[in-house]
């Protein structure tokens, strides 16, 4: 019988203890007014990055494919929940509509990434990344010219404001580039617990994404990933498996999408494009691919960094670019790879002594 946790567990509880320590240390410095009103309000959106960067980090750091369409999938999971959330606000109680309106966009930027990935996965290296980013401003622009409302008859969809024809006391919800506005203000009542909520978020994703990885076809998606002919030469199925980590990744991008849009009073699908899919290669990048911990760390501190640099005004954002390239260097360059392997190795020696004490 073994004695204690095995290695994977054990990493996988120091991460989400690490989730658990600083949302305690942000918590309590919020409550007892040491965190400014700004860094408040950054809480949220936080989470809302470390959940999409944890997403991204599936495809890209574990199946080995470069997705710069993630901002797509968190579009469709932000939309569909909205309107799910304004259609039922006079219905279902606030904590459980919250619940079905997450579900909701997860289902929904599965479904769409599950039916953009039986194509798409066939492609490899730039070509996937080409169409993928393609395929995410397809997806903005649609969604750009859409009008949806909703009156006794039920919903309404059109391409044209004109087109869309609501008996009197109908309600628009969607407005083509004006997005939807005031999903905030149907959870007015929970608002205060949205920092606690979207840390829930996170838990669950990892969660999701560590087990997956974990598992039978988590082993055959980094197989895969290390070398493509010699998994197929053992029979393992690559799109199958590609698929389901590109479905599950798009999934959790929709959760992600579902926490952006209810923490604002106004969403507009502006904010979905390509650069947001780009920020968030970035943060998996700079915290190592296939490394979820660093994506956690190196979205918190970048993300945050440019508020808490406000104070230098004109350097702010070499102060920025600079911290990016050591971090890049940390993560990547083999000297420092080799100093942190050499402080693993110490603190694991430590550990096995203070043990046999």
């Amino acid at each position: 019988m073994k004695k204690g946790m095995n290695k994977t567990s054990k990493n996988n509880f120091i991460t989400y203890g690490m989730v658990l320590v600083i949302f305690a240390v942000a918590q309590t410095l919020s409550s007892t007014g040491n965190l400014s009103r700004l860094l408040t309000g950054l809480l949220v959106p936080i989470c809302v990055y470390v959940i999409a960067a944890i997403s991204l980090n599936l495809v890209v750091g574990y199946s080995g494919e470069l997705s710069l369409g993630h901002a797509g999938f968190m579009c469709v999971g932000a939309y569909a929940s909205a309107v799910f959330s304004h259609v039922a606000s006079d219905v279902i109680p606030s904590v459980p509509r919250l619940i079905i309106a997450i579900l909701i966009g997860a289902a929904v930027a599965a479904l769409l990434g599950f039916l953009i990935g039986i194509p798409v996965l066939r492609l490899r290296g730039d070509y996937l990344a080409i169409v993928t980013l393609a395929f995410g401003e397809i997806i903005k622009n649609l969604i750009n010219i859409l009008y949806v409302g909703v009156d006794s008859k039920g919903l309404h969809v059109a391409t044209s404001s004109g087109a869309l024809q609501l008996e009197p006391g109908g309600k628009q919800i969607i407005k083509g580039a004006l997005g939807i506005s005031k999903t905030a203000t149907l959870y007015k009542d929970i608002k205060d617990y949205f920092f606690l909520i979207g840390v829930i978020l996170v838990l669950v994703s990892l969660f999701v994404v560590q087990n997956l990885v974990n598992s039978r076809s988590g082993r055959a998606i980094t197989a895969t990933r290390d070398n493509r002919i010699a998994a197929e030469s053992i029979g393992i199925n690559v799109t199958k498996n590609k698929l389901l980590a590109f479905t599950i990744s798009a999934a959790i991008a929709g959760v992600a999408g579902v926490l952006y849009a209810h923490n604002l009073s106004m969403l507009k699908v502006s904010v979905f494009d390509y650069n947001l899919s780009i920020t968030f290669l970035v943060y998996v990048i700079l915290g190592g691919i296939g490394n979820l911990r660093g994506s956690i760390i190196a979205t918190i501190i970048l993300y945050a960094l440019p508020e808490l640099l406000r104070g230098f005004s004109t350097y702010r954002m070499l102060i920025y670019a600079i911290i990016m390239i050591v971090m890049m260097l940390f993560n990547w360059a083999p000297a420092a790879r080799d100093f942190r392997s050499r402080v693993a190795d110490k603190l694991k020696k430590h550990g096995k002594e203070k043990e046999a004490a």
